[in-house]
């Protein structure tokens, strides 16, 4: 008996969770089929082939990213009013910062104990290749200004403001001459911004705005519906993502053996923040069991290990949050805004990174260095959101920073296309946890217009039942008095009364059946 509530217990959550098991399945079946494949030397073209259904699904995710931004966005502040919108924008960046700090403590105190930096590794990597490129963190801040507050708002949908350097030689000088740019990519800062200033200012409009928030609303709801029907397509497509990536990898074993201490410093960091730290806050914050929330995020953690990119996964992190019960209003907010700014995955990787170069060539490092180090990282993590491949740009800002050879950069890109999947779980969770501490953090004042809003609700019934029952006491009322202005006595001036009767004729021949009685007389 027992044995068949087991089996029963399990088929139900095979029913209930088809799409996480089909899906880690997936990821499971790349891995090996891309291990076992190896041996057998593909050409480019058949991994091109094998990677193709990956290749469409993130396609897929990525024509939702836009219409799912807009639409939460404008829907989400139009749900709350300007001075809610505010404090839970200022929570959101409070968090956003402190977590992108202690992620970066986190891979300080792993790196510095590790010490996965040895001057016999740097023997055996040889020479980096990465050419010195001209980074500021002051003009990342600026472009982050720009891109934030755009010119145009169609042109933010497929261009991005960039400060670019360019060579020239001046009196047998070559001097950087700076100048302002664009590059291909959407602006996703600059559309944040105009959404959440769009939906709040039609939520302040009441009723009138009710119309255009209703549409954007079903515009949400059928997106979801479409990333519903994407996600089965999931298993096939991340198990394409993953066999592929470990195919085009060239001398896997090697670099994974030179490099492995510094894999295992960035994966054990990652792992603990996000198994510890995030649980941690998550407990404090939000008084509830922090494994039941990470499993439901399950699903797109596996979805952004696979497409390395928070922004990809951030449909199906919508449909999770509501699996977690999380108010659509703070993750509607909260996560679009992560996806673009909050990169702790990417400041405690580029800290680890940054001094294990610095280890490598014997650079003696101080306190005040690992806090140029830890601030650097956190500080361009921020400044760096809308800039591609933010990575090495964080790398070579941190790396200029203490004086390390930035062409040392290079040597750690054999491994990127595995570190750079965790550090994106990092991000992506770092999001979703943060929807949750924000939700805790704004409960009362949620409940408070909750409850205003239910006031407004029954006072308008109220005046409307009001309305309906003066107009219904009103056509009693002309009815009565017409009813006595047809049956009242009439008054003689001598004072007597007479009652007058009245008769009424209701004509109901037609003008044929008149004709046709005059023809008969």
């Amino acid at each position: 008996m027992v044995k068949m509530l087991s089996i029963s217990e399990a088929w139900q959550w095979l029913k209930e969770n088809l799409l996480l098991a089909a899906t880690f399945s997936g990821v499971v079946l790349g891995v090996l089929l891309g291990l076992a494949l190896r041996p057998m030397e593909l050409e480019k073209e058949t991994i091109d082939l094998i990677a193709y259904p990956g290749e469409l699904f993130m396609r897929l995710l990525k024509l939702m990213i836009l219409p799912l931004v807009i639409a939460s966005l404008i829907t989400g502040a139009a749900s709350l009013n300007a001075k809610m919108n505010g404090m839970i924008a200022l929570r959101t960046m409070i968090y956003f910062i402190t977590t992108s700090l202690l992620a970066a403590l986190v891979g300080l105190v792993l790196v510095i104990i590790v010490h996965p930096g040895d001057p016999l590794t740097r023997a055996d990597l040889g020479q980096g290749q990465q050419e010195e490129k001209k980074v500021s963190i002051l003009d990342n801040f600026l472009d982050l200004g720009r891109n934030t507050l755009p010119d145009n708002l169609f042109q933010a949908a497929f261009l991005t403001a960039q400060t670019q350097y360019e060579e020239k030689t001046v009196n047998n000088t070559v001097e950087s001459i700076k100048t302002l740019g664009t590059r291909t990519g959407t602006n996703t800062l600059g559309i944040i911004f105009f959404c959440l200033t769009f939906g709040t200012v039609l939520g302040s409009l009441g009723k009138k705005a009710a119309p255009v928030t209703e549409f954007f609303k079903v515009i949400d709801e059928v997106i979801m519906l479409m990333v519903n029907g994407i996600m089965w397509f999931s298993p096939v497509g991340i198990g394409s993502v993953i066999c592929a990536k470990i195919l085009a990898v060239n001398n896997l074993a090697s670099v994974m053996s030179q490099l492995g201490l510094f894999i295992a410093t960035v994966c054990s960091g990652i792992f603990l923040y996000q198994f510890v730290f995030l649980q941690a806050i998550y407990f404090v914050f939000v008084r509830k069991n922090p494994f039941r929330f990470w499993w439901n995020l399950f699903q797109s953690w596996m979805t952004a290990f696979a497409t390395a990119s928070t922004a990809a996964a951030l449909p199906i992190t919508f449909r999770c949050m509501e699996k977690n019960r999380v108010d659509p209003r703070i993750s509607k907010f909260v996560l679009p805004i992560g996806a673009t700014v909050n990169m702790d995955g990417t400041a405690l990787f580029v800290t680890v990174a940054s001094i294990f170069i610095a280890q490598m060539n014997s650079i003696p490092m101080n306190v005040g260095s690992y806090a140029t180090v830890v601030l650097t990282s956190t500080a361009a993590s921020i400044a760096s959101a809308s800039v591609p491949s933010a990575a090495l740009v964080l790398m070579l800002i941190v790396l200029s920073a203490i004086d390390a050879p930035v062409q040392d950069v290079s040597l750690l890109w054999a491994v990127d296309w595995f570190v750079d999947r965790c550090r994106t779980t990092n991000n992506m969770l770092g999001d979703a946890y943060g929807a949750a501490v924000v939700e805790a953090l704004s409960r009362r004042e949620l409940e408070l217009m909750d409850e205003a809003k239910y006031k407004t609700e029954e006072k308008e019934r109220e005046e409307q039942m009001k309305l309906m029952a003066e107009s219904a006491d009103r056509k009693d009322s002309d009815e009565e008095a017409l009813i006595g202005m047809i049956k009242s006595p009439s008054n003689i001036s001598n004072g007597s009364r007479v009652e007058v009767q009245e008769v009424i004729t209701v004509e109901t021949s037609t003008d044929e059946e008149d004709n046709d009685e005059k023809t008969k007389l």
